[in-house]
């Protein structure tokens, strides 16, 4: 009695590492894609945090200046992914700047006193928008 031999063929097994090799070159840039979506998540929520920090702050002060002088600073953390700074604080405006950094470089986003949002500067390959924060590739933005 002849034994049949069992397990697989090398083209069953090449098959098998095209059909993966295929899966992961489609599913890794959209992983991509949803991770640095994530970090901007972090700026764009920070950013909209602080606007009504702002408005208590200047309904005590009438200013927005000091707003984050030492002892009274209000401002969001530092990250590994984003730098938070106020500038042009006075009595009648301010605007806060989260510029991106380690996976985020490149990246800075605004808001004004008026709410106006901006994504002032993007990484090679992005859509930069002054009327919104851009959170894909082609320039569209967070609701």
């Amino acid at each position: 009695m002849q034994q049949r031999q069992s397990g697989f063929s090398l083209i069953e097994i090449m098959i098998g590492v095209v059909i993966i090799g295929i899966l992961t070159a489609v599913a890794l840039p959209s992983y991509t894609n949803y991770v640095m979506r994530a970090r901007l998540a972090e700026a764009h929520s920070a950013l909209a945090a602080v606007q009504p920090r702002l408005e208590q702050f200047w309904s005590n002060n009438r200013s927005f200046a000091d707003f984050d002088a030492e002892g009274v600073n209000q401002m969001p953390a530092d990250t590994e992914n984003f730098a938070y700074t106020l500038e042009d604080a006075s009595a009648s405006g301010y605007t806060v700047i989260a510029t991106g950094r380690a996976a985020a470089a490149d990246f800075v986003y605004t808001i004004d006193q008026a709410g106006n949002r901006a994504t002032t500067k993007v990484p090679e390959g992005w859509a930069k928008n002054d009327n919104c924060w851009v959170d894909r590739k082609g320039g569209l933005c967070t609701e």
